[in-house]
């Protein structure tokens, strides 16, 4: 039988070597040797009087090559990436040894304290190893539910029977119209259903979202208005966002092209859309405009969703595990890296998601 739903994921559950120019993966290394230092100190100490001074002793061993090595991985991190099999680690305890071996001199290390320092060195390596190892595949089955999760939450079922009713309203008196709708419907869905652990260019992601603002037209009319902000100042309309057209680039932006390079997981912004449009424009009997900003700054993407706020209390219901399950995701992803932050203020309601910008995998 034809497996529907892939439980095991492909990329991101690959073991292997971490990240090390994540700063998440940066502070668990820290802390994990650390946490080994201080157990180490632990075992061998005999009297309770004199822990202190040896944490002391231990810290003046271990703090000098311990961040050395973090800086060697940092340096090293997209070369070790390229190692395949066991070379990956046994670089890594390459590099550790490199640090050990360096700090020696100002440490006063040598001879046997320095067979020690890198037999200790190996065995924290080893240590950090097995636990980067061990949360990858302990996040692996977390992946997959909140995958399934993010396709429960967003394909709620008014939408889809709204589109159908208003498909149904234009099918005699705009018959091309109603074939677009069916199309954009059928590529929404076939997006929604496919494996969604491979980061996409943020260009697909927009043009989902508009295809998604295009259905909602439908019965909701001159009541939705969604603009398109690029960078903090160029906007777009329907038909930029879906052909990517360059934008004039003016000093210190990157263009419109440059951002929809940039690769994000998938269904982050479709939601967030989504949620904008059943919370701030659906429950109003006014027109309301939901705005979609887009901008880098740095080495950071900058995402934010903005509508107006509705009093309808009933609206309000998933909105929260909607965005409980996008902090998830981009966890998952991009661990300490990315964030999602809520403001509201002004009569309007505003989500900004702040992620690593990259154009690659």
């Amino acid at each position: 039988m034809p497996e529907s739903i892939k439980q095991k994921p492909s990329r991101l559950a690959v073991a292997g070597l971490p990240d090390f120019r994540n700063l998440g993966v940066m502070l668990r290394v820290l802390l994990v040797v650390n946490l080994l230092a201080l157990l180490t100190v632990a075992i061998r100490g005999d009297e309770f009087d004199q822990l202190g001074a040896q944490l002391a002793l231990m810290a003046g061993r271990v703090e000098l090559p311990l961040l050395l090595a973090v800086l060697l991985l940092y340096l090293f991190s997209p070369w070790l990436h390229q190692c395949r099999g066991h070379y990956g680690p046994l670089a890594v305890f390459g590099l550790a040894s490199a640090a050990v071996v360096v700090s020696a001199p100002p440490l006063g290390a040598g001879g046997a304290t320095l067979l020690r320092a890198l037999a200790w060195s190996w065995l924290a390596s080893a240590a950090t190893l097995l636990y980067f190892d061990y949360r990858n595949r302990r996040y692996s089955p977390a992946l997959a539910e909140a995958r399934l999760m993010a396709l429960t939450a967003r394909i709620r079922p008014h939408f889809f029977f709204n589109s159908l009713n208003g498909v149904l309203g234009v099918i005699r008196s705009d018959p091309r119209r109603a074939e677009r709708a069916l199309e954009e419907l059928a590529d929404l869905f076939r997006a929604l259903m496919q494996d969604n652990r491979e980061r996409v260019p943020l260009g697909d992601e927009l043009a989902l979202c508009e295809r998604y603002v295009d259905l909602e037209r439908l019965r909701l009319g001159e009541r939705l208005t969604v603009r398109w902000v690029f960078d903090g100042g160029a906007r777009a309309d329907a038909e930029g966002v879906r052909h990517g057209a360059a934008l004039d680039a003016g000093p210190g932006s990157e263009g419109r092209e440059a951002l929809l390079r940039a690769r994000v997981p998938p269904l982050l912004l479709q939601p967030l859309v989504e949620n904008a449009v059943y919370h701030g424009i659906e429950p109003s009997t006014e027109a309301g405009e939901v705005v979609v900003r887009i901008a880098r700054r740095g080495e950071m993407l900058r995402l934010e969703v903005d509508n107006p706020v509705c009093d309808a209390v009933r609206h309000h219901a998933g909105n929260r595990m909607a965005l409980d399950n996008i902090r998830e995701r981009l966890t998952l992803f991009y661990d300490l890296e990315a964030g999602l932050e809520i403001e509201q203020s002004g009569g309007r309601y505003r989500v900004r998601i702040q992620l690593p910008y990259r154009t690659r995998d």
